[in-house]
């Protein structure tokens, strides 16, 4: 299986986040190591998983389409 491995740079350019708001909101509250994105060979670069992150937009997009958002991250269906 091929992946797409992108930069939080490239990551910004693509779901129009600044990349401070990457590392600082999404990274570890949104965004999880090991599923997210990855620290190739142990190091301190980050590299994120594009098809994994597009997966879960889409999904939560959906999901949050009818429902109302709570503050908790939840989502009130009716």
């Amino acid at each position: 299986m091929s992946q797409t491995f992108l930069t939080t740079g490239e990551l910004s350019e693509r779901i129009k986040y600044d990349p401070r708001t990457i590392r600082n909101r999404l990274k570890d509250s949104v965004l999880f190591e090991g599923v997210h994105y990855i620290r190739p060979f142990g190091g301190r670069k980050i590299l994120y998983l594009w098809e994994k992150i597009e997966e879960d937009i889409l999904k939560f997009s959906k999901e949050n389409a009818l429902g109302i958002p709570m503050a908790n991250g939840g989502v009130c269906n009716g």
